[in-house]
């Protein structure tokens, strides 16, 4: 029993030990990590042209006079503290206290990229990481075009390539104010360099032709990269007839003078008139592109067309010419008896050039005093119909009084003196016929 209570007594002490030694351990771990948290060593990513300066900055907050020292990315000490030990005169201090360690480093190359380290002496020691990138602009831009001049109505294709770049940089596209997508496609060297070469396809049309295209290089270190080429688009001529004189509707006798006028890329070298499906009249003159026509007659009628050609194509326009009578005049009366009032009504003559559409020619002339003669037939008839009625009313025997009382008379004298209304009260009674 003395045993079993020895051997008992001795697994309590061991395991009173083992406690406490845990514990001690548990506190000691949390003071470590208490500290190390209450120090928070700090740094920062570089981005920095090839060629320029970059700045690392290791900082500490808290720091309980542990030892900062600046590593490269091969873990060889730049400073210790505020002393260099690496022969590399372009690593300059450019600030060394308790809570930072800051250092520059001139003239980077693309040999200086990588990860440097920031380090605080403690129990354990604490590390943070500054990450140097060297960015690398790319040459200028080019811009190769697959042919020089584009036709209307054609495709062509422009290729874009920027060249010697770090990081890869991005291509974009715009025709005048419009954004166009390009295919775009990366190459790295052997230097860890990259090439980037995007190609652009549309049709163009006539509209397109002056107007610039851009290649814009979107690029960390470069900003307003871009090169600039102008479209050459060749089209077929636009063809349009004007008409110099007459100003008003051609008519019999007078003179006529069609212009052609046509533009084209490359400009109409060959301007032809013809009359479509006849010859030009005898006395049409072509000069240039002008047709001039002199005195005017029916027998001119029909469609006259104008060519114009150039390299890329041909085309027309047509004039459908109708000649209208001469105007006429009217003559002015020099007697008059009697003066009848009138209306004038003015009817607006037609315009314009006489193209396709504009129908059948108007006899104005004619159907103005066809219209007048229907008129006064119209009221010649009215006034015989009202005059025929008013006498058909009105037709019959009439009594006056002139023969009241010769029934009683012995002779013609004797009834006419004695008659009511006879020569002795003639001014008293009278009778008006009207």
């Amino acid at each position: 029993a003395h045993k079993a209570h020895s051997h008992t007594h001795t697994q309590s002490c061991t395991a009173n030990l083992v406690g406490t030694h845990n514990s001690v351990r548990f506190e000691i771990l949390f003071s470590l990590t208490l500290k190390t948290n209450l120090q928070n060593l700090v740094t920062d990513n570089v981005e920095v042209m090839e060629g320029d300066v970059a700045v690392i900055s290791c900082r500490v907050k808290n720091n309980d006079d542990s030892v900062i020292q600046l590593l490269n990315p091969n873990r060889q000490t730049i400073y210790f503290r505020d002393v260099r030990p690496l022969k590399d005169a372009r690593f300059q201090l450019v600030n060394f206290s308790d809570n930072e360690l800051r250092v520059s480093l001139s003239n980077v190359s693309l040999s200086d990229e990588g990860r440097y380290v920031c380090q605080l002496y403690t129990d354990p020691p604490q590390e943070a990481y500054a990450d140097i990138t060297v960015l690398i602009p790319p040459g200028n831009p080019i811009i190769e075009s697959r042919e020089g001049q584009v036709i209307e109505g054609n495709e062509t294709e422009m290729t874009c390539t920027a060249m010697g770049s770090k990081p890869a940089a991005t291509i974009r596209w715009m025709k005048g104010d419009k954004e166009l997508q390009g295919i775009s496609k990366v190459e790295e060297t052997y230097d860890h360099m990259f090439t980037v070469t995007s190609q652009l396809r549309f049709i163009v049309t006539k509209e397109d032709d002056g107007v610039p295209v851009v290649c814009i290089v979107d690029h960390p270190a470069v900003k307003d990269f871009q090169a600039l080429t102008y479209l050459v688009v060749h089209y077929k001529p636009e063809v349009k007839i004007i008409v110099e004189f007459p100003d008003g509707l051609p008519r019999e006798g007078q003179n006529m003078e069609l212009s052609c006028q046509a533009k084209g890329k490359p400009h109409p070298q060959q301007i032809n008139w013809v009359k479509v499906d006849d010859d030009l009249p005898s006395h049409a003159l072509i000069t240039g592109p002008d047709l001039y026509i002199e005195n005017l007659n029916k027998t001119y009628n029909g469609t006259y067309r104008c060519f114009a050609a150039n390299s890329v194509g041909e085309s027309y326009d047509d004039y459908i010419l109708y000649v209208y009578d001469a105007p006429t005049t009217t003559p002015i009366p020099t007697t008059a008896t009697t003066t009848i009032p009138t209306t004038t009504i003015s009817l607006p003559e037609a315009t314009a050039d006489s193209r396709a559409g504009e129908g059948a020619p108007r006899a104005v002339d004619h159907a103005v005093i066809g219209g007048v003669v229907a008129v006064v037939v119209f009221a010649m008839l009215c006034l015989l119909i009202i005059l025929g009625r008013y006498f058909a009313r009105h037709k019959g025997t009439y009594f006056t009084h002139e023969a009241k009382g010769a029934d009683d008379a012995a002779d013609a004298d004797t009834a006419i003196i004695n008659a009511e209304g006879g020569h002795n009260n003639s001014d008293e009674k009278k009778e008006y016929y009207i």
